[in-house]
Parts: structure tokens; sequence; C-alpha cells
């Protein structure tokens, strides 16, 4: 079901600073930042051969990065995604087998325009899950 991984998330407290350490000092290819208010997140991927880091910073009052950095100042690893074909299909096995899906269960439209879900942590060995359908 699950396919390739898609990007590992890191929430930053300060995304020019995260993004000139990815595109200057490591000499990757990084985007534009991307606002997404629906998702409370302000985002920059970095291009990789393999996969994509994905730098998380907290937009609105709401954010869920915002709680995460306060209890992680220095930031850190947020949540790992992984690319699936049918999104409703893995969210139906998924919930059948006993994970949860946060939010109301709905697929919202994510940073690439493709429908996402988020698994919770606790059913995924403490790690935050993001499906995409590809």
């Amino acid at each position: 079901m699950i396919g390739r991984l898609n990007h590992v998330a890191i929430a930053v407290p300060d995304l020019d600073t995260a993004t000139a350490q990815y595109r200057d000092t490591l000499g990757c290819e990084v985007s534009e930042p991307q606002t997404l208010p629906e998702h409370g997140v302000t985002v920059v991927f970095v291009m990789l051969p393999n996969t994509k880091i994905e730098l998380l910073l907290p937009y609105g009052e709401d954010s869920p990065i915002a709680s995460y950095l306060a209890k992680n100042p220095a930031g850190g690893i947020h949540h790992v995604c992984y690319e699936v074909d049918d999104i409703l299909a893995a969210r139906d096995k998924l919930k059948a087998d006993g994970l949860r899906v946060l939010g109301s269960g709905e697929p919202k439209i994510g940073a690439h325009g493709k429908p996402v879900l988020f698994l919770h942590p606790k059913d995924m060995n403490g790690t935050l899950v993001e499906l995409e359908q590809v």
C-alpha cells in the first residue's frame, strides 16, 4: 500500500536561516517559501536525489507547528510522508485495521496540490505519518 518516502518534515524556528543552511552550506536546491494558511504553515522544500526535506514554519495563531516548537524550541523532525496510490482506499484499510486518522478523516490538499491525511503518532510508533496520494 505505501509507496516511496515523499519527504521528511522538519519544524524550524527560523525559516530563512534553515533555508540558507540547506542551500548555501549543504549545496541543496530549495524551493521558494509557500504559505498554506489552511495547514497553518509556511514551507520550503529541499530537493534531494531520492526524496525531499520539508522545512516548516508556523503560520497563524492556531498553527500545529507553533505548539511543536513550544515543546522543541530548536526545532526537529515533525513528520514523515509516504506516497499512496489511492488515499481513500488507504484510509479505509488503515481505519479498519484500528489506526486513527487525524482531523475529520477527509483528505485535505497539501503543499504539492495533492490530497493528504495524517495518522495518529500513537498508532505509528510515536511518529506522525502523512499519506499523500500520487
